[in-house]
């Protein structure tokens, strides 16, 4: 293996967060003042994707419910991505796969909640569906995507939020989402506990 290639890794890495550093920093504010709005009317935050998008939907629930690094009563998130039973039993048609994350939104969802859909290429069929039912819910939408945003973007209605990664390369786009992640959390908590 080449050190020089593991490096460009590193490199181009960097180099895109700060790129992004640019673009995103004010919409992650205004995602982050959403949530916390959410979440402080009694709402919640409903999270999906697939793939590593989806671990990053539950590493996200799991940083509201727990902790993210201090202590503080568990915040109610839900990743859609965790009920095995829920998502074979939508999934189980060679139809309804699209639809595995809407149905979860169309029966969860209340006026007021929020839903954080990730795609890194922004064409995941089932995310943009999800989109759609949050929408009817009343639901604000807050999608992390890349690419462009692809199909996800174009779901998208003016009052949400759109935190399009300036990248096309899918391994990057991963590595500014789980940034973002962990930004969306800090920002949540340093809203509820101070500046630490």
């Amino acid at each position: 293996m080449s050190v020089e290639r593991i490096q460009r890794h590193f490199r181009e890495s960097a180099e895109l967060k700060q790129a992004a550093l640019e673009t995103l920093s004010v919409p992650i504010a205004a995602a982050i003042d959403t949530m916390f709005t959410a979440l402080a009317n009694g709402n919640r935050i409903l999270a999906c994707g697939n793939g590593a998008s989806a671990a990053d939907a539950q590493r996200f629930a799991a940083g509201l419910i727990d902790r993210f690094e201090r202590e503080r009563p568990g915040l109610p998130a839900i990743a859609l991505t965790t009920d095995t039973a829920v998502l074979t039993a939508i999934g189980s048609s060679a139809d309804t796969f699209d639809q595995v994350y809407a149905k979860q939104v169309r029966a969860l969802g209340q006026p007021g909640d929020v839903l954080l859909a990730i795609s890194a290429t922004g064409d995941a069929a089932n995310v943009a569906a999800a989109i759609d039912d949050a929408h009817e819910r009343e639901m604000i939408v807050i999608a992390l995507t890349g690419s462009g945003g692809g199909h996800v973007g174009e779901a998208l209605l003016d009052t949400d939020i759109h935190l399009c990664v300036p990248s096309e390369r899918t391994a990057r786009i991963h590595e500014v989402h789980l940034l973002t992640i962990h930004c969306l959390c800090d920002g949540i908590d340093a809203m509820l506990l101070g500046e630490d």
